[in-house]
């Protein structure tokens, strides 16, 4: 399942063209992460991981770079969700719930 407009049949995208840049970046980085997780024989979790990492961060940029939210030069899931937040309530439910 790919997450950009194009792939969600959309016939036009009305998004920024800085949104749909970065949304295009964290769609590239979801094919890769699921491609490593799913190699065969000796799957990368390594780097599935680390670019499920980068798409999760780059689709909230995308969100603040829609809404005209200005966010910092940083990778912090937890910081950039705090950011989004005002303008995407609901995403409150992808805060982990544990502590490290």
């Amino acid at each position: 399942m790919s997450f950009s407009a194009k792939s969600r049949g959309m016939e036009k995208c009305f998004m920024k063209q800085a949104t749909a840049e970065w949304v295009a970046k964290a769609d590239g980085d979801y094919c890769t992460a699921r491609r490593e997780a799913a190699a065969s024989p000796e799957p990368n979790f390594d780097a599935a991981c680390f670019h499920a990492q980068q798409c999760a961060e780059k689709f909230v940029k995308a969100r603040l770079v829609e809404a005209d939210a200005a966010f910092p030069k940083i990778h912090d899931l937890s910081v950039l969700l705090d950011l989004v937040l005002p303008v995407e309530p609901s995403w409150e439910r992808w805060r982990p719930t544990w502590t490290g």
